[in-house]
């Protein structure tokens, strides 16, 4: 049986699958445009799993289902995803995970780049006992080429320690709890961190500094998420120049070339297409990209065009759900931005929900309160059961540009 597996350092891509249908259509389009970038066929984060009530044994189980059905014979991985609790690692484990992603996020103090000279000091003292280790890049100065530049001063090296401290502690035991888990388990395994969620953009020297110190203590790392420079929303295309994009990829391909070599990965990947070739040319093709709720959106794409009175439904909960679901995601758009069903119906309001961006993201970041809706819920899946022909053919017309902007 073909089984997840660790991917190594081939260009790979995240498929999210938030009904436990979609793996059909994703591999269809893989096989079409995947060229030499490898699936990673099941992701789904804890945060996923409680909004759909699903398991994460229910999720890979699944895409496995899909992967013996369709004969499928490439290397495929299991992603579980956003790890922030040492609770959670055993369930992936268990269920044959191959990718664990951990996820920091809650212990990085993004107001450091904001905070003047008395306050960093004083922070600074405060995690000084936790953080020896990084006394260690004190004066670093590098030269990577192209114009990229590591110097790393106090003050430079103050910012990260109170910043970034604590969530690389948090990263190193979390890698050596998953590396207990797999070792115990007889579990092949790979190791990506994410230190994406921030305001502003990972600096070169924080990048390096982080990548050095999880090295250094022996995490095998196969991919590290960056915050580059723009917005990255959720459904929608990149929102900067792609070019400064590229640029700054780049410079962190180098990096990432320089301490390991190991993959940069981009989070929030959904319809980036503007970005992919650039990313692809930045990373050499040392890359990873991660989708989730794009699969979600083609599901119900396939209900506006086979039952326009469920789609008004779903649209008019999706916008009773909003302000609530909106919390856990960074979104620019209001719910006055989309019109409600009542003022537009038919292929206007598929328009306005599924080809706009501020209606995309109100129909995103609702899939948990949709999915789990008593009513709503069973008939969305069961719609889209029945269309699976049609939910095949938009996922791999939608996945065929992803993939082909990736292999430029």
């Amino acid at each position: 049986m073909n089984r997840p597996a660790p991917l190594g350092l081939a260009p790979s891509f995240g498929y999210g699958d938030r009904l436990g249908i979609a793996t059909p259509g994703h591999i269809r389009a893989h096989l079409q445009t995947g060229g030499p970038v490898r699936a990673i066929l099941a992701q789904q984060s804890v945060r996923e799993l409680l909004r759909t009530r699903r398991s994460c044994a229910e999720v890979v189980k699944a895409a496995q289902s899909a992967v013996d059905e369709c004969g499928f014979n490439q290397s495929w991985g299991a992603d579980a995803d956003h790890l922030k609790e040492f609770g959670d690692i055993d369930a992936f484990v268990a269920a044959g995970y191959s990718f664990f992603t951990i996820d920091p996020s809650d212990h990085v103090v993004d107001e450091a780049d904001s905070m003047d000279q008395d306050r960093l000091r004083q922070a600074f003292a405060g995690v000084r006992d936790q953080v020896g280790w990084i006394e260690g890049f004190e004066g670093l100065d590098a030269d990577l080429g192209q114009g990229a530049r590591i110097s790393i001063d106090q003050e430079s090296l103050a910012r990260c320690a109170v910043k970034y401290g604590r969530a690389v502690n948090f990263s190193l035991d979390m890698a050596r709890a998953i590396d207990r888990s797999c070792r115990d388990a007889s579990l092949a395994y790979e190791i990506e961190v994410s230190v994406d969620e921030t305001t502003r953009p990972t600096t070169l020297a924080e990048h390096w500094i982080i990548a050095s110190q999880l090295l250094d203590s022996g995490v095998d790392l196969a991919a590290l998420a960056p915050r580059y420079v723009g917005g990255f929303e959720k459904g929608i295309d990149y929102i900067g120049d792609p070019g400064d994009f590229e640029r700054n990829a780049a410079a962190h391909a180098r990096v990432a070339r320089e301490l390991g070599p190991y993959k940069l990965s981009l989070h929030s990947g959904s319809d980036k297409l503007s970005i992919y070739p650039g990313f692809a040319r930045a990373t050499g093709g040392a890359f990873h990209v991660k989708t989730a709720g794009t699969s979600y959106l083609e599901a119900l794409r396939v209900i506006a065009a086979t039952d326009a009175a469920l789609f008004g439904r779903v649209i008019e909960a999706a916008r009773r759900h909003f302000a609530r679901d909106r919390d856990t995601y960074h979104l620019s758009i209001d719910l006055g931005d989309a019109p409600p069903p009542g003022q537009v119906s038919g292929a206007e309001l598929a328009d306005a929900y599924l080809d706009r961006d501020a209606g995309r993201q109100i129909a995103h970041v609702t899939f948990g309160s949709i999915l789990t809706d008593p009513r709503l819920g069973p008939l969305v899946k069961g719609q889209v059961e029945a269309e699976s022909e049609l939910y095949g053919d938009y996922l791999e017309r939608h996945f065929n540009r992803h993939l082909a902007a990736l292999n430029p």
